[in-house]
């Protein structure tokens, strides 16, 4: 089976550890967000690319769920010395020898496709990662606060160092719409069997994904289930919640699921405390959905490939 992913970072990460369990067999193909890149200190940090690649490799720092294991912070600790910022953004050391690499092949000619499979070569994911584009897009944020006023900041800095705390006015994918999909990007998704959305952020992850010219179109002609990341009403993980405010959407599984939308959206898994949950076109199923363990997380990424598998099926057959 030929398996269709589109993630962010540690949602989408931890949910791909889940299904390589689940399908060890499948060939699985990762579709990432590069939204979230920024360049600081001189180096192209990729955060969601790297987040997939160290979970699938065994090297993630387990507890906070991004970043390397063992990491030290020596780097950063003499920048500060130096009076270097930005200080809000930490780079351990082991984490600042993949960016290193990812920019000196960068500044060589690299595409960042190829350099991404590059990195792979030495951490073995057991998944095809490709990023979603190979041409720079940022996520930007515009805010408004008393002391700076209206603003667009890069979505890190919203993110980390505001922590949200300001109410995004909008959000904007810089770059979007005139990048081009990644080489490989639209052939796995026509080759896919079937394409799943983890529980990953629906506006800044898999919706700047999205946002790439040509993904949505060739997403839309497949099988595709979600895993809605909104349990009860809140962000299982992170404040996903800032983000759909600021497109006016609310923080629900049912909304999100609107939000994707019927023609792309064929099936979506909700928890069980949303299993009331209905939206016309779309089959609901409900089960747990915290990823709380290996096994829980391989029983969720499971669940959504066998509704996938059944959609399309009964697709098949109609």
């Amino acid at each position: 089976m030929k398996i269709v992913a589109l993630a962010g970072g540690i949602g989408g990460a931890r949910f791909l550890r889940g299904l390589r369990a689940a399908a060890p067999d499948a060939e699985i193909t990762v579709i990432g967000n590069t939204g979230d890149d920024i360049s600081l200190f001189g180096l192209r940090v990729c955060p969601d690319l790297d987040t997939v690649m160290y979970t699938l490799g065994g090297g993630i720092n387990e507890e906070q769920g991004w970043g390397r294991a063992a990491e030290t912070f020596t780097v950063k600790e003499e920048l500060g010395a130096y009076g270097v910022g930005p200080s809000w953004f930490g780079l351990g050391d082991r984490d600042v020898a993949t960016h290193i690499v990812r920019t000196q092949m960068l500044a060589a000619g690299y595409a960042l496709s190829a350099v991404t499979e590059a990195l792979c070569d030495r951490w073995r994911p057991g998944v095809r990662l490709i990023p979603m584009t190979d041409d720079q897009v940022e996520t930007h944020v515009v805010v408004e606060d008393a002391e700076q006023g209206r603003r667009a900041v890069h979505f890190q800095e919203w993110w980390v160092r505001l922590r949200a705390s300001v109410p995004a006015l909008s959000i904007a994918a810089v770059g979007a719409e005139d990048a081009k999909p990644a080489p490989g990007v639209l052939a796995a998704i026509e080759a896919a069997d079937v394409v799943l959305f983890p529980p990953s952020n629906p506006v800044v992850s898999v919706g700047t994904i999205l946002a790439i010219p040509g993904i949505r179109d060739a997403v839309a002609a497949k099988t595709v289930v979600g895993v809605s990341p909104i349990i009860g009403g809140a962000p299982v993980r992170g404040m996903a919640d800032a983000c759909l405010t600021a497109i006016g959407v609310e923080t629900s599984a049912r909304a999100v699921a609107e939000h994707y939308g019927l023609g792309l959206l064929d099936g979506w898994l909700v928890d069980d405390a949303d299993a009331d949950v209905r939206v016309e076109g779309i089959e609901v199923r409900s089960r747990p959905l915290l990823m709380s363990d290996p096994d829980a997380t391989a029983a969720i990424a499971r669940a959504a490939l066998d509704l996938a598998v059944e959609l399309k099926q009964a697709e098949d057959v109609r």
